[in-house]
């Protein structure tokens, strides 16, 4: 899948084909820059409600580490998301987003229309009221507010099959966009792509949206 960052020439397009749109974010749900980062997708997936959206969790922490103090303080700076107290009293503690991805691959293959509100349920849960989501029990409100009803493999704490698939995803689109980094956006249309700066609107989400715009423009 060949990237065309914002400003960059255009791709191929072909333009007998239905016009088929897609929104790829690679996150983490314990990282607090991926927190900053929904507000962005959720404002292209209200710009563009039948826009594809494939949510892909990196499982980046594994309990060995965290994000920190210093990250967290900069997403809230950059970003004017609040963090709970709880969340800000263990914010150095070792973090594992294993069953967080689990849940989320098995969402996506299950319920595919319910992942980014449930991923936004689990942000505000961890970033907010200091859930470590760690454990089955962890995600029972959410799984009943949602009427959600995951399997036990969920949350053993290895990653599932479905959850190395997303990794696999994952790799493919690093070796195209060239870094190993997280959050990424990016956004197809057809055979075009588009590398979108989430950093440049994390202040703003709302400003994303006339950006791309601009950008699928320019690409007809």
């Amino acid at each position: 899948m060949p990237i065309n960052s914002l400003g960059s020439a255009p791709l191929i397009d072909n333009k007998n084909e239905p016009m088929t749109r897609e929104l790829y974010f690679i996150y983490d749900s314990h990282c607090p820059w991926s927190y900053a980062t929904t507000p962005l997708v959720n404002a292209l997936q209200a710009a563009y409600p039948e826009m594809k959206l494939v949510l892909l969790h990196s499982a980046h922490y594994i309990g060995k580490d965290s994000a920190g103090e210093a990250q967290m303080e900069a997403a809230a700076r950059i970003s004017g998301l609040k963090f709970g107290r709880d969340h800000i009293r263990y914010v150095n503690s070792p973090k594992s987003s294993i069953k967080t991805a689990n849940f989320m691959a098995w969402l996506q293959e299950k319920r595919a229309d319910k992942q980014l509100e449930v991923l936004n349920a689990l942000q505000r849960a961890h970033f907010i009221e200091g859930n470590p989501l760690d454990n089955k029990h962890d995600f029972n409100a959410i799984a009943e507010k949602f009427k959600l009803s995951p399997s036990n493999k969920v949350f053993k704490d290895e990653l599932s099959i479905e959850a190395e698939y997303a990794l696999e995803g994952i790799a493919e689109i690093q070796q195209v966009i060239g870094t190993e980094g997280f959050p990424v956006l990016v956004m197809t249309q057809n055979d075009n792509a588009i590398f979108i700066d989430h950093s440049k609107y994390l202040s703003s989400p709302h400003a994303v949206v006339q950006a791309v715009e601009q950008e699928l423009a320019a690409l007809t």
